[in-house]
């Protein structure tokens, strides 16, 4: 009993002291400030420049005060500027990076011991790091013009066997025409926009004299337009083939298309008796009525009836047709006496331009 006792309590200080062990080193990261110190390219060559960049890790709650130099580091190596912290924080534990520009005009190699951070209460310092500076190339013949200056064989300074040029003036970069392409498309678009509003000028002063901006299409009065449908038709011939209701439905249609255009009254939509007491009351002539009303008798045959009309019948029908739209179409207007007295000065005589009027 003595020995488990023993053991359990041995077992119980092993897990507290692990316990507290786990808890220290998870905690110490985030109580204890640390600095790194890092150059970027570790080797530069005279006049060229490194960054150093000094990484602090610390709780966000610490005020962190950076080193400052007015001139150098270290007694060779020249700081240039110094630039902004970079500061990114992450559960309650802030980064900061601070960057310094620096260059050296000694070639050696430098060793920087430590830079040091000040965080209100302690002073840290990062690690050392080293830095090498190394002279450029120089070819046999500058390197055999400096020996003889070393020796004494000669007293000037020759910048040709040196090899060491003066700095040349800004050069023109070479002419690319894609880089003024802008000016191309500018020039376009303002030739694109003085373009729209020349027409539309042009429309407005259209629209004030004529009273419309496009020419609108010549529209036929309604009984030239029947006449050129009843030449179509009868040029087709399909009453000779046997299709006699395909011919009168295309003879009516076209009558009651003009007779809805000439009367302004819905003929398309009326039977025939309708029509032809809409045509008894707008003419009083009896060979108006009789014509229409036999094209239209002899169409309800066929189409109603199954009548098979005589060929005399079919050419009767189209002809009264003619005659229909011929006694009923809008009389031709007559021109005023100043039109034909102009028309007559400029060698066309009154009776010549009143026969074209009448045909």
């Amino acid at each position: 009993m003595i020995v488990e006792k023993k053991y359990t309590l041995i077992g119980k200080t092993a897990v507290f002291m692990a316990l507290f062990f786990a808890l220290y080193v998870a905690s110490a990261p985030a109580q204890k400030v640390s600095v790194q110190a890092t150059v970027q390219p570790t080797e530069i060559t005279i006049g060229e420049q490194a960054l150093i960049n000094l990484k602090v890790i610390t709780p966000k709650d610490k005020s962190i005060q950076f080193p400052v130099f007015e001139s150098e580091i270290v007694p060779g190596i020249e700081v240039l500027t110094m630039l902004p912290p970079d500061t990114t924080i992450e559960n309650n534990v802030m980064t900061l990076n601070f960057k310094y520009l620096i260059t050296s005009f000694d070639s050696t190699l430098y060793h920087i011991p430590s830079m040091s951070v000040f965080d209100g209460t302690d002073t840290i310092f990062s690690n050392s790091f080293g830095l090498k500076v190394i002279s450029p190339e120089l070819s046999d013949s500058t390197l055999a013009y400096l020996e003889k200056m070393n020796t004494g064989q000669t007293d000037s300074i020759d910048f040709n066997q040196l090899q060491l040029n003066d700095i040349k003036p800004i050069q023109k970069p070479p002419f690319v025409w894609t880089d003024y392409l802008w000016i191309v498309w500018i020039v376009l678009g303002v030739a694109v926009l003085l373009a729209l509003i020349g027409l539309i000028i042009y429309l407005v002063l259209k629209k004030k004299k004529k009273g419309y901006f496009f020419t609108p299409p010549q529209v036929l009065p309604p009984h030239v337009r029947a006449i050129r449908s009843l030449d179509e038709l009868k040029a087709k011939k399909i009453w000779q083939q046997g299709r006699e209701k395909e011919f009168y439905t295309d003879l009516t249609d076209i009558l009651r298309v003009y007779i809805q255009e000439r009367y302004d009254i819905k003929a398309m939509e009326m039977t025939s008796g309708e029509i032809l007491n809409e045509m008894r009351k707008r003419s009083e002539s009896d060979s108006v009525y009789e014509n229409l009303k036999q094209v239209l008798s002899a169409s309800d045959l066929v189409k109603f009836a199954k009548y098979k009309p005589y060929p005399d019948e079919n050419d009767l029908s189209i002809m009264n047709a003619y005659f229909f739209v011929n006694q009923t179409k809008e009389p031709d207007p007559v021109p005023d006496k100043d039109a034909l007295k102009a028309q007559g000065d400029n060698g066309v005589s009154q009776n010549e331009q009143v026969q074209k009027t009448e045909e």
